[in-house]
């Protein structure tokens, strides 16, 4: 009988150059090797499906690099063969990843046509000058047609991926970014900060910033910590005001239109990876594929890095997981799940933290819910880090 649910996520991970700030599994590819990607990652698809008969899919996801980048053929072949080999729910959510420019009218229509129903674009500015600096492949101009495009072929629930805090960005291009994007009236946003990763062209860049700082020099790169603060007010104060209900910390989404596929990593929910390096967790047990994709040609879908979740790390994880949906997390659920109440665990973190009024309960229809206050959003990643046990 089937009655478990699962998620699926597929890495695609070309690319048509790499942006300035990535550090995901993500690289330029000739077309023969795209191909090659396509038909093992069939393999995978069809050789693993197998051992999830039980379970049904509420959600797949197609994630990147730029899945957009494949020819509409080859996406047509993935979900074809999805289909056959997994029970997918009639309202599963299926999204796929694009980059403006990489998009046409044919590929568009046949995602529709392959059962593709939401579609997740990554813009970042609206400020051409803004995505030169970003390295990313594509004008505003080029977003603002793709985005047409899709509306034309059907897309009834698009997300749009913005980035605040860039290089020389300022307050005011920011506000112009949000409105533009507001005006447009799409039906999920998800708004995030740069965050500077080791190993890319922009922590080089950083660590110079860095330097004129400690100089008392004015720093050429990033906007100050006071402005990127005042970023993500305004980010707050302006979808807000526009209809767009804040359901994580860096999602916005009109009613009922949340991403399920990601509610469901915050939320516990087994989810299944394929492709090169992509991540599973399944009944308690973490684990990858391999990240090398010479091997992953030649069919190494074997697991790595498996994980078995102790009690301790499930507890931390439901707790820093759940923490970031603004709704917060259910006390009953996490008895239920560890047979140990909230309190006996964390006990004296949520009274120091709802004395310091970051966190607060509820009770709502008859189930006690923690959530993390106003306040406690703003320092969230404090907040988070003390639910991880000593």
């Amino acid at each position: 009988m089937i009655n478990k649910e699962l998620e699926l996520y597929l890495h695609i991970p070309f690319c048509k150059s790499k942006c300035k700030y990535c550090d995901f599994l993500s690289a330029p590819a000739q077309e023969d090797v795209k191909i090659f990607y396509v038909e093992t990652l069939l393999k995978e698809i069809r050789q693993k499906s197998y051992i999830y008969k039980d379970y049904k899919v509420t959600s797949i996801f197609f994630g990147g690099g730029t899945p957009s980048i494949l020819e509409r053929n080859e996406i047509k072949k993935i979900m074809k063969v999805m289909y056959q080999e997994f029970t997918i729910e009639k309202d599963a959510e299926i999204t796929i990843e694009a980059n403006p420019g990489t998009l046409t009218y044919e590929k568009l229509n046949e995602y529709v046509m392959s059962g593709i129903n939401r579609l997740s674009l990554g813009l970042q500015s609206t400020y051409n000058e803004e995505l030169v600096l970003l390295g990313r492949i594509h004008t505003f101009e080029e977003f603002e047609e793709n985005y047409d495009l899709a509306r034309a072929c059907g897309f009834r629930n698009i997300n749009i991926d913005l980035m605040s805090a860039l290089p020389r960005q300022t307050l005011e291009t920011w506000k112009h970014t949000l409105k533009r994007i507001i005006n447009l009236n799409p039906e999920h946003i998800s708004a995030y900060s740069l965050i500077i990763e080791e190993g890319t062209p922009f922590f080089i860049q950083y660590q110079e910033d860095c330097k004129r700082r400690e100089k008392g020099e004015k720093p050429i790169i990033l906007p100050s910590e006071e402005t990127e603060r005042n970023m993500y007010y305004l980010t707050k104060k302006l979808l807000s005001q526009a209809g767009f209900q804040r359901y994580e910390i860096s999602n916005y989404s009109k009613p009922g239109k949340e991403c399920r596929h990601n509610i469901g990593y915050w939320t516990d929910k087994f989810y299944l990876g394929l492709g090169l390096g992509a991540a599973s967790y399944i009944e308690g047990t973490r684990f990858s594929n391999t990240s090398i994709l010479s091997n992953y040609l030649e069919t190494d879908f074997k697991a790595y890095d498996v994980v078995e979740l102790t009690s301790k790390e499930s507890m931390e994880e439901f707790m820093f997981l759940g923490l970031r949906m603004i709704c917060g997390v259910s006390m009953n659920k996490f008895y239920n799940k560890f047979h140990r109440s909230m309190e006996e665990i964390y006990g004296d973190v949520i009274q120091e933290l709802q004395k310091d009024g970051l966190i607060q309960l509820l009770l709502k229809q008859g189930e006690k819910i923690i959530k993390l206050t106003e306040i406690g959003l703003d320092v969230s990643n404090y907040v988070l880090s003390r639910f991880i046990i000593e």
